[in-house]
């Protein structure tokens, strides 16, 4: 999978988000407000093709968290941004 190029990382009012570009004026149902993992993974993986498995391993190095814990988490993130429409299978 890989992440969507229509969207790109920002920061608005000291939160990082996501936000589809080339849409004019701004709309909020295409803002995704990212956490301090939910940036490093996106960092991480922009431009890159990766699997579930990458990200769960990103953040088990990362952060020192469990396989489990890791493989949770990263089915999450990538649930959300494909709901969002930020990410392609």
């Amino acid at each position: 999978m890989k992440l969507s190029s229509n969207y790109i990382l920002r920061e608005i009012a000291g939160e990082k988000v996501v936000v589809k570009q080339g849409t004019h004026g701004v709309e909020m149902t295409k803002i995704i407000s990212f956490n301090e993992s939910a940036t490093a993974l996106w960092e991480n993986f922009c431009n890159k093709e990766f699997t579930a498995e990458d990200a769960a391993e990103f953040l088990q190095q990362r952060y020192g968290i469990d396989a489990d814990l890791a493989s949770k988490d990263s089915k999450s993130w990538i649930s959300k941004l494909v709901e969002c429409g930020a990410i392609g299978l």
